[in-house]
């Protein structure tokens, strides 16, 4: 498909943040694991999972209120870009050499402002296409996003494994210098979206009416959305179904490589088992994009969440081995972008387009709670038994009730 100027540069932004999201999931928990060496396996994912809930939680609390901040003319792109420049600082600021708490901290306000800055950037899908178009270019940015990430994250492996022998650098510090790469490449990828973003879809202040007296009004008004939401059957049911059914997928693309490293798995192999797991993701995106056009959006939606339910089950009873690893790891890549894709834009076409901002607001609070969920019950089921395993286990109850719910929503919608 021919994108046009906006869609191209909307689909780069994926490009630039899934190289920090990538870093992020793969081999900064292995580095916190190197500075945090006085803890146990179960410990390390405990504290990770603590991590990622504060981040969501976070992130889940400010989107209603900004999000319907952001739907008035102009606003969009400077929530945006606000958030962008924190995530971007605090990238930077992670190559400071500093001990495993302070850069746990560092590392939760990185991952609000690029968490944060991803949700401003889902509600630009209206503004930058069509309705029509939305499932392919919504799948387009996940799938380029997951080859584009590779670039710097292959320069940074290389560093990291090949520095020590190579150059003679310790490999902790290898790691600082690429949080730099990565941030660099994030920045570039940005730039052009941040110049050729228009806002098409808006509100408009009452006349007489000031920002300050619409940030009142908002506050007081999210309970007037709240039952907009309530009254949209199919609206609600699909916002309760990815709340439990995107726990799954966000818990396991967060908590996979702390996992295998709990389970004694080679850091190394881990790292490139996930960066084939972005080279699967490339093509099964775009070919997610492809078949929802054909046989249904809902229906692949309800396929990828059947998937995860599978993949949970291995992960938890039969994943021992590296090998076992890499088997998890391309199933994980056939079915994430093209989920997540479809799940965008799914929302986008059921929402009222000049109150994009505000709706993905809320959606973004099912999915950022969904999240806390997720990495929270890993954390305690945990904690409790000792068993990594069971906690990643117990979150296969969340996708067959997401799954249940998404069944339900086909009956009123249709599979379309």
């Amino acid at each position: 498909m021919k994108y046009t100027k906006q869609e191209r540069d909307w689909v780069m932004y994926d490009v630039g943040n899934s190289a920090l999201v990538l870093f992020n999931t793969s081999v900064v928990p292995i580095y916190f694991n190197a500075i945090n060496t006085a803890a146990d396996s179960a410990e390390l994912v405990t504290a990770w999972a603590n991590a990622q809930t504060v981040a969501s939680l976070v992130v889940a609390l400010l989107m209603p209120i900004l999000g319907s901040l952001a739907d008035f003319a102009g606003n969009k792109i400077k929530f945006f870009l606000g958030f962008f420049l924190t995530g971007l600082v605090l990238c930077f600021a992670q190559a400071i050499p500093m001990g495993a708490m302070p850069f746990l901290v560092v590392y939760v306000v990185c991952t609000i402002g690029l968490n944060s800055s991803m949700t401003f950037y889902d509600a630009m899908l209206p503004d930058v296409t069509t309705d029509e178009r939305m499932d392919t270019v919504s799948s387009s940015g996940y799938a380029w996003g997951y080859i584009g990430s590779c670039v710097p994250f292959i320069v940074c492996i290389a560093l990291i494994l090949g520095g020590p022998a190579a150059l003679g650098l310790d490999m902790l510090l290898c790691v600082r210098v690429s949080f730099v790469i990565i941030g660099v490449w994030w920045l570039a990828f940005t730039v052009p979206l941040v110049r050729a973003y228009k806002q098409r879809y808006a509100k408009a202040l009452a006349p007489g009416e000031t920002m300050g007296g619409e940030i009142a009004k908002t506050i007081r008004g999210l309970g007037d959305t709240m039952r907009r939401i309530a009254h949209d059957k199919a609206i609600l049911l699909y916002m309760v179904a990815f709340f439990f059914y995107i726990d799954g997928v966000h818990t396991v693309i967060s908590m996979a490589t702390t996992y295998g490293t709990s389970l004694g798995l080679d850091s190394t192999a881990l790292i490139l088992a996930l960066l084939v797991t972005q080279f699967v993701a490339f093509p099964s995106a775009i070919a997610y994009g492809r078949l929802a056009g054909k046989y249904g959006t809902l229906r692949m939606i309800i396929i990828a969440v059947v998937a995860y339910v599978c993949i949970v089950l291995f992960a938890a009873f039969y994943l021992k081995t590296e090998v076992e690893f890499w088997i998890l790891a391309v199933a994980v890549g056939l079915f994430q972008g093209g989920i997540q894709a479809l799940s965008r834009s799914y929302f986008g076409k059921l929402i009222p387009k000049e109150r994009a901002n505000e709706y993905y607001g809320f959606f973004d609070i099912f999915g950022r709670y969904a999240s806390v969920m997720g990495t929270l019950l890993v954390s305690v089921v945990t904690s409790l038994t000792g068993d990594a395993s069971l906690g990643v286990l117990s979150i296969g109850i969340l996708l067959i009730v997401g799954l249940v719910m998404l069944i339900r929503l086909s009956r009123i919608k249709g599979m379309a």
